[in-house]
């Protein structure tokens, strides 16, 4: 009798255990999956605040395009306050358009495309590009990793008794608008 209680008193200690170590393997999941997010929104704070300035440039230039430095700037604020990363993905769409908008603006005005610090944003937006899809893939392949906890058993028994949710991924909607904003003149 006396061995039956020390074996139920083992078994029940591995589970305890289990049961705190899928907890903290969700919850460090839960926190890369955070990090990353927050590595998305760094560069999407660095590409807002080069567009202001980047419309000041433009508008030096061809201050007849009133239309379309309104377009970027409300798609600007727009994306700036989403909040979920649904929101970010359909309001990163509306800027991406709007800013090949104000590039394709800029064709028309020879001087513009030479002038130093126009050139010194479209590369710093460029850089700024390829920094935030690297950001998307990172928050991404970590989303991807987090929901695959949560839904695989038996850990899923456990996310869900402790209320875990399925992240959304940061994705563009459009096909044709999946292409990054070409700066290249």
């Amino acid at each position: 009798m006396m061995i039956f209680v020390w074996i139920l008193i083992a078994v029940i200690a591995v589970a305890i255990l289990w049961i705190i170590g899928v907890y903290n393997g969700l919850i460090k999941s839960r926190n890369q999956v955070d990090e990353a997010w927050s590595d998305i929104d760094v560069q999407l704070k660095r590409r807002y605040d080069l567009i202001p300035n980047l419309i000041e440039t433009v508008k030096g230039y061809a201050q007849q395009e009133k239309e379309v430095f309104q377009k970027v700037t409300e798609a600007r604020t727009r994306a700036m306050n989403a909040t979920t990363p649904e929101q970010h993905g359909e309001a990163e769409n509306m800027l991406t358009g709007a800013l090949k908008s104000l590039f394709a603006v800029s064709e028309n005005y020879p001087q513009l495309k030479s002038n130093e610090n126009f050139a010194k944003l479209q590369d710093e937006l460029s850089d700024t590009e390829n920094k935030i899809q690297a950001s998307r893939r990172f928050y991404n392949g970590n989303v991807r990793d987090f929901n695959t906890k949560l839904q695989v058993f038996p850990t899923n028994i456990i996310a869900n008794s402790l209320g875990f949710k399925d992240r959304q991924f940061f994705e563009i909607e459009n096909a044709a608008e999946r292409d990054n904003v070409k700066v290249k003149f």
